[in-house]
């Protein structure tokens, strides 16, 4: 059996290594238009920041690990055509420009995602960035001494991440989001609101509810960045304002979500049998709502991955779907959310309630504790929880993984207010924060009926 593999960061990357192991004896074939693989863009903040020294530090894996397991590895070669009729890819060598067929007996698209790039008048002044590989980060690197007035457009995980790292590195640093709060895909306004008035606090410049209109430039170089309610002097901007699926080869050719996102069945095959598909450029199973939703994260790129080699001769391992689960360290604020928000939950079609609660992590007769404040989302009528968010300055961030099996599992409220979770002072009070949580929501669902 023969597998081509189109694209190579991290779901490519898990899905060869995955083939070679399920499906031994098989030729697998990779073409990555890059120089490189598995480069994690999450690092480029702490790179930036300081926190991680090398670079090359944030590679997992290499073309020639790939090659030692046994794949045909081809770097900077560009698959521009699929004719699934007849099982071949177009190829172009893009170091050579010769440009040929190559046949599959199965084909894996791990194209992953791209930055969206507004039309913007003056996008392409120097020294305005994109944040999303590693040739984008050394371009940030190289750049970021000789400035000091640094605009970040885009207020989710990349550009708050950026933020504090330019932040900390002593720039003059202004963050613009077209919404009206930072972090919306993920976190309510009880929580952006510390947020915010932390980055404030700190002389961050955020100037929400504010869309770019032009870059201006000073000798070929950007200077300002210009909006309805002013204008923000800049010697470097990053666009952050999110991604879209790299999917045009599939356009066409199998089912997709109307922004282009590939649909996949349990077993990670597209509606062509043949063709499996992961990462960033699928759409996946949404555990909230039960649908298909687009949510670019490393974890479900890594997962799905591994499981085009699970299924890649019979299926075998069903996908589990996905919350969207995530975490975030930011000034000292441990961050962590699942699921859907009460902001979020109409576009995905959930009637829900909420509650918030602040309590201690640990018993107040402990020599320090801090104050956790948290939230949960359950669906009206049926009290299956559907998102949490917590947040503290002690390391919380776990409990937004037993949120998110809670979410996966259709827990109730009532499961999590009485599941069994330890007590030990040291980490805990008798009641687990997660279970009074829960508590005061069937408390506010019982005072409701």
């Amino acid at each position: 059996m023969k597998v081509v593999v189109i694209g190579c960061t991290h779901a490519g990357t898990a899905a060869v290594k995955s083939i070679l192991k399920e499906a031994p004896g098989s030729e697998v074939v990779v073409f990555e238009r890059n120089d490189n693989v598995s480069f994690l863009s999450c690092g480029i903040a702490l790179y930036i920041g300081g926190v991680v020294k090398n670079a090359q530090e944030l590679f997992y894996s290499s073309p020639e690990e790939l090659s030692s397991l046994g794949a045909t590895v081809n770097m900077e070669h560009d698959v521009t055509h699929i004719d699934h009729d007849n099982k071949t890819v177009t190829v172009k060598d893009l170091k050579t420009q010769e440009v040929y067929t190559e046949t599959y007996d199965k084909l894996v698209l791990t194209t992953g995602s791209w930055p969206i790039v507004p039309p913007i008048p003056g996008i392409e002044t120097e020294n305005i960035l994109l944040c999303k590989n590693y040739n984008q980060a050394q371009e940030i690197i190289a750049r970021k001494d000789a400035v000091q007035k640094v605009v970040i457009v885009g207020g989710g995980y990349i550009g708050i991440e950026l933020v504090e790292a330019f932040s900390e590195s002593g720039k003059d640093v202004t963050l613009i989001d077209g919404l009206d709060r930072i972090l919306n895909k993920y976190l309510d306004q009880e929580f952006t609101d510390v947020l915010e008035a932390d980055l404030r606090s700190r002389g961050v410049t955020v100037a929400l509810n504010q869309t770019v209109q032009e870059f201006k430039s000073t000798d070929g170089k950007v200077s300002s960045v210009v909006t309805p309610q002013g204008e923000y002097e800049a010697d470097l901007v990053i666009l952050c304002v999110g991604f879209r699926p790299n999917a045009q080869l599939a356009k066409d050719l199998v089912d997709t979500l109307p922004n282009g996102a590939i649909k996949v069945n349990d077993y990670m095959q597209t509606s062509d049998k043949d063709i499996y598909a992961a990462g960033d450029n699928v759409a996946v199973h949404y555990n909230p709502n039960g649908d298909h939703a687009y949510i670019p994260l490393a974890t479900n790129a890594v997962r799905m991955g591994n499981l085009v080699g699970k299924n890649i001769l019979e299926n075998k391992v069903k996908y589990r779907g996905t919350q969207g689960t995530s975490g975030l360290y930011l000034f000292g604020f441990t961050i962590g959310s699942t699921g859907v928000n009460v902001a979020s939950a109409a576009n995905f079609g959930l009637d829900v309630d909420s509650v918030v609660l602040e309590d201690n992590y640990r018993p107040e007769f402990m020599p320090t504790t801090e104050k956790v404040l948290m939230k949960l989302v359950w669906e009206k009528g049926t009290n299956r929880i559907v998102g949490g968010q917590v947040i503290s300055k002690y390391d919380i961030t776990q409990s937004a993984n037993t949120l998110s099996l809670a979410v996966q599992n259709k827990m109730t409220v009532e499961d999590l207010a009485y599941v069994d979770f330890f007590f030990q002072p040291h980490f805990d009070r008798p009641w687990n924060y997660l279970n009074l949580l829960a508590q005061a929501a069937l408390d506010k669902i019982q005072s409701s009926q």
